[in-house]
């Protein structure tokens, strides 16, 4: 707390520094202003503020090309790794990913939902899928497999057969 008949100490500079604030901002009776605004007057300030925006409107500017080419070489980057999509057609039987089933964990519970089937293909990935019991909607294609029916044979070249597990 600040009790200035305690402290002397503290008004003799204080003291001080009103006498150096008042040198500094009196006006002189030769200029008619006082030596902050002779040495800081409004004619520098103004060029280095214009100096100021430009070297901003720089930075944006190198910023936003960097960002652009920064987002290019991700965009390459991503589509060299990106397996090729999954071609569905209509009529294809699939199986839809629930991921939802994240809240429920059980570790052998099966989080593919289905068969679903492929009404209509949209552009972009968007597929229609179709199912008596839960009606049509539409999802995006990566949470989507290709359904085979577990009654299914292989035919192997020699005229083996192989059943698929259950």
């Amino acid at each position: 707390m600040y009790h200035p008949q305690t402290s002397g100490q503290v008004e003799v500079s204080n003291r001080d520094l009103k006498q150096i604030w008042r040198k500094l901002c009196l006006k002189t009776e030769e200029i008619g202003q006082n030596i902050y605004m002779t040495h800081f007057g409004p004619t520098e300030q103004r060029c280095k503020r214009k100096l100021q925006l430009n070297e901003l409107d720089e930075w944006r500017s190198n910023a936003y090309e960097s960002s652009m080419l920064y987002k290019e070489k991700v965009k390459e980057y991503h589509d060299r790794r990106m397996k090729h999509p999954k071609q569905f057609h209509e009529g294809d039987q699939v199986l839809l990913f629930n991921s939802r089933l994240k809240l429920f964990p059980g570790k052998l519970r099966s989080r593919w939902s289905g068969p679903y089937t492929v009404t209509q293909v949209f552009p972009h990935g968007a597929i229609e899928i179709t199912n008596p019991e839960n009606g049509t909607f539409k999802v995006n294609g990566q949470r989507l497999k290709f359904y085979f029916d577990n009654n299914a044979t292989n035919e192997i070249g020699g005229g083996f057969k192989i059943f698929e597990p259950p």
